[in-house]
């Protein structure tokens, strides 16, 4: 890669920075919503399989609402998706207020779902931003450089829920919450939920305050933004059908689109029951855990930026190749070693996580040129995975135990190291908006 070459364009670098604001705020909110399962099992005490439908609802709106970003994004700009997406997921973060005066589950999930379908339209609208902001022949490495700080969002998510959530629990258990008068309860579960609500509601202030400095700054149109606009003007409506069948086609893309799925749906898995490892594994409460999960996010974060640089040197489809099956054992150490060993090992795949997402989101759109907002859409759908993999898991805790459950990942880390030598090896090379590094 040439060396003179910008990461970044010049009037691009404000927006650029302020971008990568919002890729911290999901990042937050994701990885406070990760301890909620353990968190709701207790409080409302459900089974592991139940309290998964916190993912479901989470994932479910990131896969309902991909595709009507991406018409916000081709009809108008990335920066008014931003916006909206910004303003559905400040909504969703306040209903947690009245949702924890009523003391209600399925409020709960409908708080959740419309944070979720908030930052669907927003990761829908700013990683193709993101790409779209400097050359194309640096743009997955740009988008790594983006996402990195979104572990940083993570680690203060994960925080933010041990410090302010777990530590609040109600050390009752089942057996002892079930004997308890029933206005005892109610008491006991109506603090548990004020300490679930307040996270939230603060986080709703601070996607305010971004809402409003994205909303003064100009910024901007991408190149393919401004050339969507100019087709869509000649031809007086989006060409959806047509866009539809050339990704369909384009079996490079299909293949991303499915390891996207089994890569969120594998580190969904791996970070919902984390701290159900821990605990069966060591023998330690939920802090304990948390801990544990703080950990393994410290060390994203760290594994990231470290990425970042290697791929200026190794192709980005033989780091990914190689992290999935290296996560591939680490999980099956995990099975086979369910004690302090297998604890390490899975504070070691979150090492292995932090180049997949964004190498196969970049990896996927290459040469898609002008229908790259909605295969932007078909990469946030797959998202999906972390909806559906976990309720598997789920099921798996509850008949045969945590240790067995990471199988499940096991299986979905194979799905995206085999993608990662199909980009390797792959012929079918379109050339076009989008290239991944020099290599």
């Amino acid at each position: 890669m040439n060396k003179k070459t910008p990461l970044v364009f010049r009037d691009m670098i404000l927006p650029f920075i302020l971008l990568t604001t919002c890729f911290a705020a999901w990042g937050v909110a994701a990885n406070m919503t990760d301890p909620l399962v353990k968190v709701f099992s207790k409080i409302f005490t459900m089974s592991s399989l139940q309290s998964a439908l916190v993912q479901f609802a989470y994932y479910g709106a990131y896969f309902c609402l991909a595709l009507p970003a991406a018409f916000i994004n081709r009809r108008f700009s990335y920066k008014t998706g931003v916006l909206t997406g910004l303003g559905f997921a400040a909504l969703g973060a306040f209903m947690f207020y009245p949702a924890s005066q009523t003391l209600s589950y399925g409020f709960f999930l409908a708080a959740l779902f419309i944070l979720a379908a908030g930052l669907s339209i927003l990761e829908t609208s700013a990683n193709p931003f993101v790409i779209a902001m400097g050359p194309t022949s640096n743009a997955t490495k740009r988008l790594n450089l983006a996402q990195a700080f979104n572990p940083v969002g993570c680690n203060l998510g994960v925080f933010l829920g041990a410090s302010l959530i777990l530590t609040q629990l109600n050390p009752a258990t089942a057996l002892e919450r079930a004997a308890m008068p029933a206005e005892q309860l109610v008491a006991i579960q109506s603090a548990e939920l004020d300490a679930v609500m307040l996270p939230y509601v603060g986080m709703a202030f601070v996607l305010l305050l971004i809402w409003v400095l994205v909303a003064r700054m100009s910024m901007p149109r991408a190149d393919d933004a401004s050339t969507a606009k100019t087709q869509d003007s000649q031809n007086g409506k989006i060409e959806f059908r047509a866009t539809l069948k050339r990704l369909f086609r384009n079996r490079h893309y299909r293949f991303g689109v499915l390891a996207q799925f089994f890569n969120v749906g594998a580190q969904t898995c791996v970070w919902t029951f984390t701290i159900q490892y821990v605990m069966d594994a060591l023998s330690v409460d939920e802090v304990r855990g948390g801990d544990f999960l703080q950990y393994s996010l410290i060390l994203f974060l760290l594994a990231r930026f470290v990425m970042t640089w290697l791929m200026g040197y190794v192709r980005a489809s033989a780091l990914l190749a190689g992290l999935s099956v290296l996560a591939c054992v680490l999980c099956l150490i995990m099975i086979a070693s369910p004690n302090m060993l297998g604890v390490w090992a899975m504070v070691a795949i979150s090492g292995c996580l932090s180049l997949m997402f964004p190498t196969i989101y970049g990896v996927a759109l290459e040469g898609l040129g002008e229908d790259t907002k909605f295969g932007a859409a078909g990469l946030v759908m797959a998202i999906l995975g972390g909806a559906i993999l976990p309720l598997f898991q789920g099921a798996i805790i509850d008949s045969y135990g945590s240790a067995l459950s990471f199988i499940v990942p096991a299986l979905c880390f194979l799905v995206v190291g085999r993608y990662g030598l199909f980009d390797l090896k792959s012929s079918e090379r379109n050339t076009g908006a989008i290239a991944v590094p020099a290599r």
